[in-house]
């Protein structure tokens, strides 16, 4: 597949609209002042039938640009009415891979499709009738049955439950599909997720009916690089799968500030010294006095974020933990001395997130502390601020996290970054600055996941049978698998079809049969219900749900969901543990096997749960753009006065440094300097030594290149010392280095043997890979990663689909497992697990490269014996210890905003008695008009509740038509407007192909009775289907006018 690159800057003379049938460029005049460029550049790649790729920053109309094209075909070239005997098939399928970005594209198309017909009746044109529908992992039972015996035109579903309809009778609906959307493409590309949906794309391709339409593939992205790459993910590999790159070539405008707010961060982790006078009172933050406490940022924090939360009107603040998410909600809460923010995190559960999502968008919640679970393209409405509290991991998630404030076309998008400590600052220093150049990270594909062919491989088995040259030949389109030889294909069918003995472990029993005379491959008939319950990518940790008590005999409400550990460690009972889970107290009132029964407990304290989470290691491109970071400050540093004041003018215009941040940082690099006498730097490496407390010798390795290359650079550290000096050193890494704590009494009164150690720390480039290899199979991580895998590639399946199966249950038939396949160095999960240590989780190929440097010269080692830990050294070393206490929150009170019915009986009343017109007085009647419509003078309104009844009573009125009937006229009238905007009471859309303004509750009703737009950010309470919608506005128009 190659990939053709189209900036849409580069617009033809053209009409973008031009292609469009008359009702649907009819909506889009009306609702919308132009096209963007987005738009105007997908829909001419579209429109000539290439499979696009439209790459544009959030809020630019992406995913209107994908799917106008395809209501447009709808339109011109209806399906035939569905009948019992063809009840017709889908046409359009979106996959996106969030079930709540499914929710808000089917919310959001309504305006389209209203629009669209009415702009056809309009025209003397018949309306088409155009069916949507989702399929997600919520879509209730029956629903799911109606689907398949009469689908919709537009199928709305995610990566795995596209997968379950291939591997169900429903995949018939599917056979003539014209277009495939995938949205947010980067978030699934480089992940096995990616892999899978990349193969149930290609499972779909070859289920096609004789004689369909090609398929084209439409992906939306706003984040990724590159974009060559995302396309050949897109399109797959081979004959007509070139896709079109739309580009636009535009960066989303960003308001960014790093925000330090403490005078000197080198003072954080000292243990701080009570004051007797003031007990625990020193500060409305501080914790009761320990003899351990600490000091901490976390007292300067919360006030700043608090006070930023209450000067915006919706602010969302990100975390990199659940159970940071977790504490800052409820010390926020605690500080605010009201229930103002929530916590949200995916082990919340789906309708409490809802909830909460819905609280934020109709303004009853100022903010949500979230994790990753906001980060990609939901429309979380007017969020005008997000906070990052930490770095974020990658420039990527960065641009995504702010991306969420200001979602809409040409406005800013603001963002404020908080360290919590100096290490912190300087990475979140250099990634602010990579946001505005828009940096991202390299995204690279998996390549041959085995555990995930293993599991497409029976899925689509179960439904016919395959030859191997046929399932090699579908297989290596996707592009994850295009180098996927046969003898790795074979070895896989291999293990499916019993290959290895299933007497030693039961679970390798066959799954398929595969008859090697005719090479046709078929699935076993007991296979695919396992296919069906355990598939997916997403790995099984045996997690807790959590219920509330429901009435006898039914169940209760899911609230989340625990870790396994953390559930162990909890009582249950009227005594029970009381737990945090999004923000609010739970009362644990019985533990069962799977799941955990809990009960509100407002205001009383509660534990914050854990999670065993997987760390992201810092990416290599960031590792280096911080290293050259550090190069240029050390060499500003070296310049005395000058130097010091051009970095300082560096850190606070390209990287959004506030003055706190800048000279925190300076300091920091500049203490660094002071004991080690060089700083780590994309070409220097810096290994220190020194004593610890217990006068045992540590040495650390200093380097910006991540935790992707330190982790395997410590396993072939550990197994170099225990092989050459029998040395058993104690070692952790991180983002910023190595520690190695050498056993006691070890390197003393010996610099001999401490230099022979220091030889060791830097394997040889060639050697380093066997290293490795020999070290991570004994190794944690290699057995939880061989368990996923195994689950994944359906050798480990769920014993009771649907109950919980408890972590060391798994994890102990993942060790049987383990220790029969290690006996075969070919078993494809084995090699599966390798391939997945070394190349997703470890970058060992950078870790090659940097080694080689070092043989080269290219990067210099500096040595140094210091008398204690530097300051890089101590960021490494860092664990903040302090206690908090908690007090829950009680849940907030649902409150839903109701439309105000229509008087219909009026509207015919009205409308239908021609002889009490001809009664009527004109004069008379003409000053009712005038009242009825607030002209006369003493029905104008003299406060803003009352230009809101305007709207209410009038319906759309322009600003000129608002002024008329405002005491003042329009300098008062224009500041009532704004502030009924920013509070949500009242919105401006377009409706016949102007600006007007309606109160918010006549959203749907605009909406479904002619065609407008709603705005984003409108509660999820006024876009309910409006029933009548049309007869309802009409009627309204008619309380206010005379007989007509």
């Amino acid at each position: 597949m190659r990939a053709k690159s189209e900036p849409a800057g580069t617009t033809e003379p053209t009409d973008p609209l031009a292609p469009f049938a008359p009702a649907v460029r009819a909506w889009f005049e009306g609702a919308f002042e132009a096209p963007t460029p987005a738009q105007a550049g997908g829909w001419r790649a579209i429109a000539a039938g290439h499979h696009t790729l439209i790459h544009a920053p959030t809020g630019s109309g992406k995913t209107l640009a994908a799917f106008l094209w395809c209501l447009d075909r709808l339109a011109r070239d209806p399906s035939p009415p569905p009948t019992r005997t063809a009840p017709g098939h889908v046409r359009v399928l979106y996959v996106s891979p969030l079930k709540a970005l499914a929710y808000d594209i089917q919310r959001n198309l309504r305006a389209p499709l209203h629009g669209i017909a009415l702009a056809a009746q309009q025209l003397g044109e018949p309306a088409p009738a155009i069916s949507i529908a989702s399929r997600t992992g919520d879509t209730p039972q029956e629903d799911r049955r109606r689907l398949a015996a009469t689908p919709p035109h537009i199928l709305i579903t995610t990566p795995e439950s596209l997968y379950l309809l291939l591997t169900s009778a429903a995949r018939d609906t599917l056979r003539q599909v014209e277009t495939v959307i995938v949205d947010e493409v980067h978030a699934i590309a480089g992940s096995k997720r990616g892999a899978h949906l990349a193969l149930s794309l290609e499972r779909l391709e070859a289920i096609r009916a004789d004689g369909a339409p090609a398929l084209q593939r439409i992906g939306l992205s706003a984040t990724q690089r590159p974009l060559e790459t995302i396309a050949r993910f897109l399109g797959g590999i081979g004959p007509g799968r070139e896709v079109r790159i739309v580009d636009t070539g535009t960066r989303k405008i960003l308001d960014l500030e790093v925000v330090v707010p403490v005078e000197d961060m080198s003072r954080l982790g000292e243990l701080a010294q009570a004051q007797p006078d003031r007990g625990a009172e020193t500060s409305p933050d501080a914790p009761a006095w320990r003899d351990d406490l600490r000091t901490s940022i976390w007292p300067a924090i919360h006030p700043r974020i608090l006070e930023l939360i209450r000067s915006h009107r919706s602010t969302i603040v990100f975390t990199n933990s659940r159970r940071l998410s977790e504490r800052l909600a409820h010390r926020l809460n605690d500080l605010a001395g009201e229930d103002l923010v929530r916590a949200h995190h995916g082990s919340i559960a789906r309708e409490q997130r809802l909830e909460i999502e819905e609280a934020l968008k109709d303004g009853r919640l100022p903010a949500l502390v979230a994790t990753s679970s906001l980060e990609l393209g939901i429309d979380m409405g007017a969020v005008d601020l997000v906070i990052l509290v930490e770095s974020p991991t990658s420039v990527a998630s960065g641009l995504q996290r702010v991306g969420r404030a200001g979602h809409q076309v040409g406005e800013p998008s603001r963002g404020v970054v908080f360290p919590k400590f100096r290490g912190d600052l300087l990475e979140a220093a250099v990634v602010v600055g990579r946001m505005h150049e828009a940096a991202i990270e390299t995204t690279i594909l998996p390549r041959n996941p085995l555990d995930v062919l293993a599991q497409q491989l029976v899925a689509m088995t179960v439904m016919e049978p395959w030859t191997v040259s046929d399932l090699l030949a579908t297989v290596t389109r996707a592009a994850p698998f295009e180098t996927l030889s046969r003898d790795a294909l074979e070895a896989v069918l291999g293990m499916l079809a019993g290959a290895y003995p299933s007497d030693e472990f039961a679970e390798l029993k066959a799954r398929v049969v595969w008859d090697r005379v005719s090479d046709v491959v078929e699935g076993r008939r007991d296979a695919r219900v396992l296919a069906v319950t355990s598939g997916g990518t997403i790995p099984d940790r045996g997690l807790f749900g959590v219920f509330l008590a429901g009435e006898p005999g039914t169940p209760g409400r899911r609230v989340g969901e625990l870790d396994e550990e953390m559930v162990y460690e909890l009582r249950a009972g009227m005594h029970g543990d009381v737990i945090v889970l999004g923000a609010s107290s739970w009362r644990i009132l019985e533990i069962t096997p799977d799941r955990v029964i809990v009960q509100p407990a407002p205001g009383v304290p509660g534990k914050l749960p854990f999670w065993k989470g997987d760390a992201v290691g810092r990416p290599i491109e960031l590792g280096r753009a911080i290293g050259a970071f550090v190069r240029e400050a050390e060499q500003d540093l070296g310049r005395g006065a000058r130097g010091r004041a051009a970095a300082t003018k560096r850190f606070r215009g390209a990287h959004d440094l506030d003055e706190l941040a800048a000279r925190n940082l300076l300091a920091y690099l500049d203490e660094e300097l002071e004991v080690s006498g060089a700083l780590p730097t994309d070409r220097r490496i810096v290994v220190q030594r020194f004593r610890d407390e217990l006068g045992d010798w540590r040495l650390v390795i200093l380097s910006p290149f991540g935790g992707r290359i330190h982790a395997p650079w410590t396993l072939a550290i550990e197994q170099r010392l225990r092989d050459r000096l029998g040395i058993e050193a104690q070692t952790i890494w991180s983002d910023d280095g190595i520690a190695i704590r050498l056993p006691e009494g070890e390197g003393d009164g010996s610099l001999a043997r401490l230099a022979e150690i220091e030889a060791l720390l830097f394997p040889a480039s060639d050697e380093v890979e066997d290293l490795v290899v020999e070290t991570v199979g004994g190794s944690a991580l290699f057995a939880s990663r061989f368990r996923e895998n195994a689950g994944r590639a359906l050798l480990l399946p769920r014993r009771r689909p649907g109950t919980r199966t408890p972590l060391w249950q798994q994890r102990q038939r993942s060790a049987d497992l383990l220790a029969v396949a290690s006996r075969h160095g070919s078993f494809p999960i084995l090699v599966e697990t390798y391939r997945e240590c070394l190349s997703d989780v470890f970058d060992l190929e950078a870790l090659r490269e940097v080694l080689r440097a070092v043989e080269r010269r290219e990067i210099v080692i500096h040595a140094v014996e210091t008398t204690r830990a530097s300051p890089f050294a101590s960021s490494l070393l860092f664990d903040y210890v302090a206690a908090y206490m908690y007090e829950g929150d009680a849940p907030l009170a649902e409150r839903r905003a109701g439309a105000l019915a229509l008087d219909r009986d009026l509207l015919r009343e009205l409308l239908g008695q021609e002889e009490l017109r001809e009664l009527l007085d004109g004069d008379a009647l003409a000053d009712l008009e005038l009242s009825l419509q607030a002209l006369a003078d003493d029905r104008h309104a003299g406060t803003l509740d009352q230009v809101h009844d305007l709207l209410r009573r009038l319906g759309d009125l322009t600003d000129v038509e608002v002024d008329a009937r405002v005491d003042g006229g329009r300098p008062v009238a224009r500041p009532w407007l704004d502030e009924l905007r920013s509070t949500r009471r009242a919105v401006s859309l377009r409706v016949g192909g102007e600006e007007r303004w309606i109160a918010i509750e006549d959203v749907a009703r605009y909406r479904d009775g002619v065609g407008a737009v709603p705005p984003a950010g409108v509660p999820e309470a006024f876009l309910a289907p409006a029933a009548a919608a049309l007869d309802g506005l009409v009627a309204r128009w008619a309380r206010t006018h005379g007989p007509f």
